[in-house]
């Protein structure tokens, strides 16, 4: 087998550390995922999911524990270094999609190849790639209050994708969403996984989008309470 792309070792996370009203979110989560998995992460709210995205992302540390991401040793690196990793290795899509309102969607795919040094000719030919890639060529000028949830958020998973990751994190991609357009949103999701081979991590509290991941890892009061595999 493989070894792990991420693997993270008795990380625990805590808030005002030292203090009286020190809280523990995060209680020794050990994990594994391999390249090319499609995993969910499941929980209720305050399960400690986006806490642990935010780990994994390489967005926050843990108070204690060891996390390697491809390789590296992701604890020991510089704010510097781990903004280049998150820009190269990682594609984050978020529930509230987080993009620029005065940047139309051709700009906010752009954006992370800018970040990347890539130059125009480059950065036009891989936007148009993705546009059609989401199917929104034809949206591609529009401003984000001229998008619709769905289309928002495909165009929030073509910025994901600009500088190639081999990861993509999903923190509630369908929450904002109704069932139809999420069923959308996931279709995307299975064709990139199948086509380009990303490894997926899809936060999520919906059980029937988790059932059509490769492995659902259940979380419960920081915890890993429980782990299978789907058919």
């Amino acid at each position: 087998m493989s070894e792990p792309v991420i693997s993270l070792k008795n990380i625990k996370k805590s808030y005002f550390e030292g203090q009286p009203n020190e809280l523990e979110i995060l209680h020794g989560i050990d994990l594994e995922v391999y390249p090319g998995e499609f995993v969910a992460i499941v929980g209720e709210s305050g399960s400690g999911k986006s806490t642990l995205m935010n780990i994994i992302g390489a967005l926050d540390k843990p108070t204690e524990g060891e996390y390697m991401l491809d390789g590296m040793d992701i604890l020991s690196l510089k704010d510097k270094e781990l903004s280049r990793i998150r820009n190269e290795k990682i594609g984050f899509v978020f529930q509230t999609f987080n993009l620029i309102g005065r940047m139309n969607a051709f700009k906010n795919v752009e954006l992370p190849l800018i970040y990347a040094g890539k130059d125009k000719e480059e950065r036009t030919r891989r936007v148009d790639e993705l546009m059609e890639k989401v199917e929104m060529t034809d949206r591609k000028n529009h401003q984000p209050n001229e998008l619709s949830g769905g289309q928002k958020q495909r165009i929030a998973i073509a910025r994901a994708l600009a500088n190639h990751p081999s990861i993509i994190l999903a923190d509630e991609p369908t929450g904002a969403l109704d069932s139809k357009t999420s069923r959308t949103v996931m279709d995307i999701f299975h064709k990139l996984h199948k086509e380009e081979n990303n490894t997926i991590i899809l936060i999520t509290h919906n059980q029937k989008l988790a059932n059509e991941c490769d492995r659902v890892i259940t979380l419960e009061d920081g915890m890993i309470v429980d782990q299978r595999r789907n058919a």
